[in-house]
């Protein structure tokens, strides 16, 4: 087997992705904040795994999710001051 190491980021993307959709329906501002952060790391974690593998729709996904995911998290930003 002739894996890269850069073939195992989609691994951590996958766990972050994942635990941030949990978080993300919390009716708690700071759990909302922390799955939006974890959302954008995801993103950029999906695009560095997607130039290695030539998946150009992934990255063009990835990029939109990323502009939601920072809407999300300005539109949360109020909740989370307030708390």
């Amino acid at each position: 087997m002739n894996l890269e190491y850069i073939d195992f980021v989609q691994w951590p993307a996958m766990v972050v992705t994942v635990i941030s959709a949990w978080f993300v329906g919390s009716q708690r501002p700071r759990r909302r904040m922390i799955a939006f952060w974890g959302f954008i790391v995801s993103n950029a974690l999906w695009v560095i795994w997607g130039f290695n593998a030539n998946a150009y729709a992934l990255i063009v996904l990835d990029c939109a999710l990323l502009g939601m995911n920072a809407r999300g998290f300005k539109k949360n930003l109020n909740g989370y001051r307030a708390s």
